[in-house]
């Protein structure tokens, strides 16, 4: 203590005018071990070198004292390391709030994570960014992958692969996306040498399903121990897809439940993203869409009747032959949706145009409605009555918002209504397998190609897959006709 005060005096005996003091306090407090208050006069008055000094010390010595002090004439370093000083329910928000504010990059870091405003999130997570802080710079690309922005997360994953092992994983998956294999495989097998958990599996995804153009995709032999009446291609356009629609195609070979469909799938073909144009918004249908006319020699060669295309983001639908799918839709997403390629209708409630379009007494396999005299289509309830697993006949909410009364058969939840469910009623296998069979009953992916040769003026391709549109109908037509006769 003697020390302290003979260091107080003597700061001032050696300080020639006030515009020296806090020089002097500085070099006073670095030859005392009672520093605190020779730093906190130097601070007060605004030497900035002496507040830096006093936050150290502060933080060293574990002593919110001074801090506290800082705080009071709004210093956000102050205010940040007093934060960091506090227990955990002592913690006050506005300290981070004060530091984030005054520029303090890693409190900007942690008040961007402490909310779940997500136009404020980004905001400070830009801010930290900004300052150059690396971890914001993680934060900010994990953000945009979330997001689906790889193209603002590249940069970023780029400044921080040396210091974040999953900035690395991201990086390397960018490039193998983008055809810099070589580059792509030594960012994945660092981030593998540095123990990310993950990054082996991507390597053996890389390894299983290579990038390919589609002039490469050549003829398959599809199974000759089960009729292919649907023959499904899987298409990606990611690493991402990749391992989405992998998985999709091991769920499909294991269930059991599908497995007396004559409907075969192909593993999946990673092609590059830019083969296809596709869109979340695709001809404002406010569901993903791509086009898919340089699928055309992939469908010739593999002799497709249908297609699963993956894309990274937007609604899961089916038109005329084509599911879309994106990396968040699950195996019972994509299940309903198969259905979807039979002519199978919602069980949920359809908004209100989709209810006009889909309940004005269309044949759907699982839906009939109310008739004149009885239900309609006679033909449609006919079919469930002749199945041994049929059992009555419950109302469906498909046309709630049309005001028609749709009805099902079965009391079930079904996947239909709610995919996760996972129900498939034994008729709807049934139902099912009589679609497949019924060559009127779907459009396989010729009459999508048709459209869109002849949305793009090339009329001569158009007219192509028109011919064999009509043709797979005669075909099918002429098949069944066979199996009927064998059969009886």
């Amino acid at each position: 203590m003697r020390g302290f005060f003979l260091a107080l005096a003597l700061c001032f005996l050696l300080s020639g005018s006030t515009g020296q003091w806090p020089a002097q306090l500085f070099f006073n407090a670095s030859q005392t071990p009672q520093a605190g208050m020779l730093l906190w006069l130097a601070a007060k008055s605004g030497d900035a070198e002496a507040q830096t000094s006093l936050i150290d010390y502060s933080v060293k010595t574990k002593q919110t004292y001074w801090l506290k002090k800082l705080v009071a004439l709004g210093h956000p370093g102050a205010a940040w390391s007093l934060h960091r000083l506090l227990s955990k329910d002592d913690k006050d928000q506005t300290l981070v709030q004060m530091a984030a504010k005054g520029n303090v990059p890693e409190a900007q870091l942690a008040f961007a994570m402490t909310t779940e405003n997500a136009s404020v999130r980004e905001k400070w997570l830009l801010k930290a960014s900004a300052n150059n802080y690396l971890p914001a710079q993680a934060a900010l690309a994990d953000w945009y992958l979330l997001k689906g922005n790889v193209k603002k997360a590249r940069p970023l994953l780029e400044k921080t692969q040396g210091a974040f092992t999953q900035s690395a994983f991201y990086l390397g998956r960018i490039l193998i996306d983008e055809g810099k294999h070589k580059q792509g495989l030594e960012v994945l097998l660092r981030a593998v040498e540095e123990g990310h958990p993950e990054a082996e599996h991507w390597l053996d995804l890389i390894e299983k399903y290579p990038q390919r153009t589609v002039d490469s995709i050549g003829p398959v032999d599809w199974p000759t121990h089960k009729q292919c009446l649907q023959r499904i291609q899987l298409f990606t356009t990611s690493l991402a897809t990749t391992e989405r629609a992998n998985d999709i195609y091991q769920h499909f070979t294991s269930d059991k439940r599908l497995m007396a469909l004559p409907i075969c799938v192909q593993r999946p073909v990673r092609i590059k993203a830019e083969t296809l144009s596709c869109n979340e918004n695709w001809r404002k249908s406010g569901r993903l869409g791509c086009d898919i006319r340089p699928l055309s020699f992939a469908v010739k060669t593999r002799d497709l009747t249908h297609a699963v295309i993956f894309s990274q983001s937007g609604k899961a639908n089916v038109n005329n032959g084509v599911m879309f799918l994106d990396v968040t839709d699950s195996y019972d997403v994509f299940v309903h949706e198969l259905a979807h390629f039979a002519g199978f209708i919602d069980e949920y409630p359809l908004s209100n145009g989709m209810a006009n379009r889909y309940c004005n007494r269309q044949e759907a396999p699982n839906l009939i409605f109310d008739g004149e005299l009885t239900y309609a289509p006679i033909e449609t309830l006919t079919r469930w009555q002749n199945q041994p697993e049929f059992s009555g006949i419950w109302q469906a909410k498909t046309c709630a918002n049309a005001d028609i009364k749709a009805y099902k058969p079965t009391n079930d939840i079904t996947f239909l209504e709610h995919h996760d469910s996972g129900k498939i009623p034994p008729v709807y296998i049934k139902l099912w397998e009589q679609q497949l069979k019924d060559p009127t009953a779907s459009r396989p992916i010729y009459m999508n190609l048709f459209q869109s040769f002849y949305r793009n003026g090339q009329a001569t391709q158009a007219d192509i897959w028109l011919r064999k549109y009509e043709r797979s109908k005669q075909t099918t037509i002429h098949s069944n006709v066979s199996l009927k006769a064998s059969s009886d």
